[in-house]
């Protein structure tokens, strides 16, 4: 068994500008991660997933797929979301929804479990991801030391309390859903990685990824407006996380960036 793994986790995918740069990052990758992991809610023009959108990801190299608030905007998202183990959506829904919040991958033959949550702060009114990632944490932790979060969630505040809450008992904190990457990464005393948000893989364009005249309809004028996925270059961001496997500790997180030529 590897002293360590890497992950690299990469930040809300938008559109076919973010499936097409984090394909790009991935090929220029090298070496690359042992696991990856990407947070596709936005992948189908900027609200949802589809099927073919996964398989193109996969394909890419991405091994596991977390979501967040937009995760069913598609309804064909219901015909194919129990049927992939490695395809997550925030854990905190209520009992029934379709879908897992949770999966157990492997990297290198180590176990490594991903949680999936999501805020509540200026968010939906779903389940206090505190609650559920106690539940999740102790379960996770019966089958492995190495446990990834993805907090996608509006208030920094609550993502920053989830890592000092989690601190020492998962590998990692990581956020997501805001679409700026932010520079306050580090290891928690406990040992767990954190960043309060990873950024996206999307246009650097517009406004976090959209065309700038619908938001500015939507959000100067008050009107309602289809917002569009913003054109021009692309750029993918995320965070790359050393754990050691015997403790389950992180020994490093870093930011990365890759930009579109």
């Amino acid at each position: 068994m590897k002293s360590s793994i890497t992950v690299l986790f990469l930040g809300d995918v938008i559109g076919k500008p973010g499936r097409r740069v984090l394909t790009k990052f991935l090929e220029a990758r090298s070496p690359g991660a042992d696991l990856v992991i990407a947070n596709v809610e936005n992948c189908a023009h900027g609200f949802g997933l589809t099927e073919q959108n996964l398989n193109e990801l996969v394909a890419a190299g991405v091994h596991v797929f977390t979501g967040g608030n937009h995760t069913f905007d598609r309804k064909e998202i219901f015909d194919f979301i129990g049927n992939h183990t490695q395809l997550l959506r925030p854990a905190n829904y209520p009992e029934g929804t379709p879908g897992r919040g949770f999966c157990l991958t492997t990297a290198c033959d180590v176990k490594v479990a991903v949680i999936n949550l999501m805020g509540r702060v200026f968010m939906e009114p779903i389940l206090s991801p505190f609650v559920v990632a106690d539940q999740l944490v102790a379960e996770a932790a019966r089958e492995t030391n190495i446990i990834f979060v993805d907090m996608h969630a509006e208030a920094t505040a609550e993502k920053v309390a989830l890592g000092l809450y989690l601190d020492g008992r998962v590998s990692a904190v990581v956020g997501t859903h805001t679409h700026i990457q932010t520079a306050d990464e580090k290891i928690l005393p406990g040992g767990t990685a954190y960043i309060t948000d990873t950024g996206a893989c999307g246009p650097t364009t517009g406004i976090i990824g959209m065309e700038t005249d619908g938001v500015f309809r939507r959000i100067i004028k008050q009107l309602p407006t289809r917002f569009e996925v913003a054109s021009g270059p692309a750029a993918a961001s995320g965070v790359t996380v050393t754990i050691d496997t015997s403790s389950g500790k992180s020994t490093s997180i870093s930011r990365v960036t890759y930009l579109e030529d």
